[in-house]
């Protein structure tokens, strides 16, 4: 049955809310909405209600074809969050103004009253009520009759009381028409959709630790600024909806199959949808200020961590590696299973920290390293993979096959995964312990102490001697040192060795220039021969242009020219400890005015930067070297005859340095070649050969070779 008062009403209601819609004055509504905010300090745990509207709008929005059909397509509830210490007992504080906001809407709207006039009159119902209240109020007076709607159109076909019930409600005409309807149904769940987000976004301000943001602080106070007009249009849509449906009875078809009510919902869902919009993006702000200001209290809590005396390193592993005591940190590299950090309770521990891009050459080392370093009866100590990723770029597939790679391969401890280290330890690790790029191995004492910043220049140096990798340890082994081939070639290569060990000449060279290394291997091999002496000649290569190095390996090798490392670990490994020896004395304030050490070391690093070859001799372990750029060593062999006597009467290699120096030009363009290691290299160096200050220059560089 249906009557022409009704449609009239609904019409008259359409024009009144398109009206206020389109020519609504903000500032004078924000005025009027806060004209009836009168809160009187209750608390309204909103959450579990919010729940169950959220169950009820998500059970209540099937298929217009299943209402037709009386069946309907299967919707699996929410997980059930109600079941809560006190739930009833809200629910019941609050059943009263439910049924109160309920009963407003439905008459109301019934009456075919003025929109804005309903949603005032909600907000004076509500005035003792924060924000957030308000709408999840009147959103679960909504959802009460929204859900009954729905209930009664899905149990029509099979439930009697439900079609009883429906006859009365003359939902049979409603769902004969519903093809029709269409429109006007997905409209009406659009916009209940986007009010839920709303309503949603409102409720997390409210959550937000106060202790980290407060009201008057941008972003919230933003948002703050702007949540009246966003409840304002939450009930204001809630009006509209209910309006819609309770419209539905009665209507003609002509009323039907019109399609404007269903464009005034879109257009509030539009509207509801920008608000959304903001408030997200200023929540979003919101969370971004509020993780600045823990990232800020957690880096200061590590930097006091670190300055205080501590009975054991648990407390400082717990705050640099994971806090919480949820889940297991660690994975054993040896079992591959997940471990609790107690098992670096009271042990000196190794801080392997690196980015996802460890060089295999890095990891070949440390590995053979850490076997030395375990078969050693009185080292006692574990070591600990910190993997340092960029958290603004997003967790690829890629990266979790590096990193799930890179974790297989490690025979000791390491993080479960990156996501688990606080950006504050990351910012810690960079600022305080200098890291940028390149591998360091930071060492904790048993109470968590730092004892040294980067042992990783004393592991590439000594190896296991440099156990336990202190500061005062490094100092040690340098004060026994000296220059010498043996401290150049360590264990690198055991013929090698074996020469050195034996007091023969060895003649260590580089380069990149086959037609230079042919010339020089002959030129040298026949000085030898003249001075009656053999010479062992090694082949270290380059640190950079990899694949080169291999072809010249190859020729030198086919060619029979000289002794090559033949694995390219082994020359990466001798430029690594190269490099190690300067920035290990950098570390120990070392210059080449006062260490001999360091001033041959950024010689050999100098060679090493140059376009020309170069080369080292020396004579078994004594302290007799030389050493010169290609041509000038070319040069001093081709002219063996001028200091043959010499060489004869103070021996070869004083000689050697005496006719070098002769040929030494004070014209020179030296390059010095170093890795960029924040913190690790001196605003000043100066020139090995001739002890002036070096310009610097930054360089880029992109090597796939």
């Amino acid at each position: 049955m249906t009557t022409n008062a009704q449609p009239a009403k609904m019409q008259q209601l359409i024009r009144s809310d398109r009206r206020m819609f389109s020519a609504s004055d903000d500032s004078a509504m924000n005025r009027q909405i806060q004209a009836t905010h009168t809160p009187d300090g209750r608390e309204v745990e909103v959450k579990p209600i919010l729940h169950v509207i959220e169950n009820i709008l998500h059970l209540a929005t099937p298929a217009i074809d299943g209402i037709s059909s009386g069946t309907r397509e299967h919707i699996d509830p929410l997980e059930d969050k109600t079941i809560l210490p006190g739930f009833d007992g809200i629910l019941e504080a609050l059943a009263f103004i439910i049924h109160r906001i309920s009963c407003e809407l439905s008459c109301k709207c019934s009456g075919g009253g003025d929109a804005h006039a309903t949603t005032m009159a909600i907000f004076n119902v509500l005035s003792n009520y924060s924000w957030e209240a308000k709408v999840v109020i009147s959103l679960a007076a909504f959802a009460v009759s929204y859900g009954e709607f729905y209930l009664v159109a899905q149990l029509f076909a099979t439930n009697p009381l439900a079609k009883s019930v429906a006859l009365l409600k003359q939902l049979p005409d409603i769902i004969e028409h519903s093809h029709s309807l269409k429109s006007r149904f997905d409209a009406i769940s659009n916009l209940v959709k986007v009010v839920l987000d709303v309503t949603k976004c409102i409720v997390q301000f409210k959550d937000l630790p106060s202790q980290y943001i407060s009201d008057d602080t941008p972003p919230m106070s933003v948002a703050v600024a702007n949540i009246p007009a966003a409840a304002y249009w939450i009930i204001r849509s809630m009006v509209a909806c209910m309006s819609q449906i309770i419209s539905l009875l009665g209507m003609s078809y002509e009323l039907i199959t019109s399609t404007t009510e269903a464009w005034e919902l879109s257009s509030l869902a539009h509207k509801i949808s920008n608000i959304h919009s903001h408030l997200k993006t200023q929540l979003a702000l919101c969370y971004q200020h509020i993780d600045e200001k823990k990232h800020v209290e957690y880096y200061q809590m590590l930097v006091r961590l670190f300055e205080t005396p501590q009975l054991d390193n648990i407390r400082i592993l717990k705050t640099l590696i994971y806090a919480k005591d949820d889940l297991l940190p660690l994975v054993d590299g040896t079992t591959k299973t997940r471990v609790s950090i107690e098992v670096l309770r009271r042990k000196p521990v190794l801080l392997l920290i690196s980015d996802l891009d460890l060089l295999a050459q890095e990891l070949e080392i440390l590995i053979l390293s850490y076997h030395e370093l375990r078969l050693r009866q009185e080292t006692h100590f574990e070591m600990v993979w910190i993997p340092i990723v960029d958290r603004s770029m997003p967790w690829s597939e890629a990266n979790q096959q590096k990193f799930a790679h890179l974790q297989s391969e490690m025979p000791w401890h390491s993080v479960y995964h990156p996501s688990l280290l606080e950006p504050a330890v990351i910012k810690y690790i960079k600022e305080v312990w200098h890291f940028a790029k390149k591998l360091i191995l930071v060492v904790l004492d048993p109470q968590g102490k730092v004892v040294c910043p980067n042992a990783l220049h004393m592991m590439w140096i000594w190896g296991s001697f440099a156990h336990p990798f202190t500061t005062a340890k490094e100092e040690q082994l340098w004060k026994s040192e000296t220059w010498r081939l043996e401290l150049l070639v360590d264990s690198i290569d055991p013929p090698t060795v074996d020469w050195i060990s034996a007091g023969k000449f060895v003649c260590l060279y580089g380069g990149e220039d086959i037609e230079w290394i042919r010339t020089f291997t002959k030129t040298a091999k026949d000085v030898a021969k003249a001075a009656d002496f053999t010479i062992e000649m090694v082949y270290v290569g380059k640190t950079s242009v990899k694949e080169r190095v291999r072809k010249i390996i190859d020729l030198i090798t086919k060619e029979n020219l000289s002794h090559c490392w033949i694995h390219p670990t082994s020359i990466w490994y001798f430029w690594a400890r190269v490099e190690s020896m300067l920035f290990s004395k950098i570390q120990h304030g070392k210059t080449v005015e006062n260490d001999r050490i360091m001033q041959e070391v950024l010689t050999v690093l100098s060679f090493d930067g140059s376009d020309q070859g170069w080369a080292i001799i020396g004579k078994g372990n004594t302290l007799d070297i030389a050493r010169a750029k290609g041509e000038t060593i070319l040069k001093s062999f081709t002219e063996y005859a001028e200091w043959e006597a010499e060489a004869k009467e103070t021996g070869f290699i004083p000689a050697l340095n005496n006719y070098l120096y002769k040929l030494h030009s004070p014209q020179h363009c030296n390059r010095l070649i170093l890795p960029g290691i924040s913190g690790g290299i001196p605003e000043r160096v100066v020139c090995a050969e001739c002890g002036r200050p070096m310009e610097k220059y930054f360089m880029y560089r992109c090597c796939t070779d």
